[in-house]
């Protein structure tokens, strides 16, 4: 079987997936993109250098997918990057996670809720956890008020989230974005930040991309099974490489994303406390975490710059420059 041409007036749709050490899930994950009802204009894999087998399991599939095979790991912001570019110039890309298995009509879900509104840039569907699908994984992306993200209606019962909606962003685990704002809201070329290199890079995206007038929507008729790479639970279940990425991200994405105003003078005070808070919970139970601190410091200016870019351009949207 190969990749199906779409209909000369349909829109199109690439799918882009990153593997690292994914042999166990990658097969599974790849034939169920196989079965999508929607005509697939590519399937682009980018390997982060895997050791597993998993190359040997995506040269079974031949030419109905495109590998792109590193050397070293790039992370999956840039292994993302790479494969979106790749993809061009389909109109419409799923970024997927290899441990997530599509049900047949997600992608043609997704696309028909997306093709009724030029202004929505990105929609993930109904996610649910695979060895209880009737438990939600992930409806989206939803930034707290102390301005941690998190997956929305996690742990949920799933009969709860049968409404289409407005969401704060998609998580990159089974995300549609829309090639239209990929190219609007990339930043010295990256969709992703390649700073990020994993974990939050989505809720990069997501927070930037509504600062430049873009929505994103929940569908919840297009459902998946997410697998997850580790079991929920308590934060010693995550490995200390995830924990450390995932912690130095949230000062990234609050760097370049958190605006100025008033309401940042009734929020700063929170935050301070909530992370002083942390930072003692941190030296005492997860010193390991501390090793981030000097990159966050590094990354400080380049940070700020990438704050002033997306900022700048915002204004000018608004005034309409």
């Amino acid at each position: 079987m190969t990749v199906d041409s779409p209909k000369a007036d349909s829109p199109t749709v690439s799918v882009c997936i990153v593997t690292y050490n994914c042999a166990k899930d990658i097969e599974d994950c790849l034939h169920a993109v196989r079965r999508q009802s929607f005509p697939l204009a590519s399937i682009v894999v980018v390997d982060n250098a895997s050791t597993d087998g998993t190359r040997d399991v995506l040269a079974r599939f031949g030419d109905e997918i495109r590998i792109i095979p590193n050397e070293r790991n790039s992370g999956f912001a840039g292994g993302q990057n790479q494969a979106i570019a790749a993809s061009a110039p389909s109109d419409y890309v799923l970024v997927l996670n290899p441990d997530v298995l599509l049900e047949p009509d997600y992608v043609a879900e997704i696309v028909a809720a997306m093709e009724r509104d030029p202004r929505i840039g990105s929609a993930t569907g109904m996610l649910v956890r695979a060895d209880r699908p009737d438990v939600m994984d992930s409806a989206g992306l939803v930034l707290r008020p102390d301005r941690n993200a998190a997956d929305l209606a996690a742990g949920e019962p799933a009969t709860d989230w049968t409404s289409l909606r407005e969401i704060f962003g998609v998580s990159g685990a089974a995300a549609v974005y829309r090639r239209a704002m990929i190219e609007d809201i990339s930043d010295g070329g990256q969709f992703f930040d390649e700073d990020f290199f994993a974990y939050k890079e989505d809720v990069d995206v997501a927070w930037r991309a509504r600062h430049l007038g873009w929505t994103s929507v929940y569908v919840p008729s297009a459902r998946a099974l997410h697998r997850r790479g580790w079991k929920p639970g308590g934060r010693r279940s995550v490995p200390l490489f995830v924990r450390r990425h995932s912690y130095q991200n949230r000062f990234f994405v609050l760097i370049k994303n958190e605006p100025a105003g008033p309401h940042l003078f009734h929020l700063l005070p929170r935050l301070l406390l909530m992370e002083a808070a942390k930072l003692g919970y941190i030296l005492l139970f997860e010193p390991g975490l501390l090793a981030c601190w000097p990159r966050i410091v590094k990354m400080l200016p380049a940070m700020l710059a990438k704050r002033r870019r997306l900022f700048g351009r915002a204004l000018s949207k608004r005034r309409g420059i």
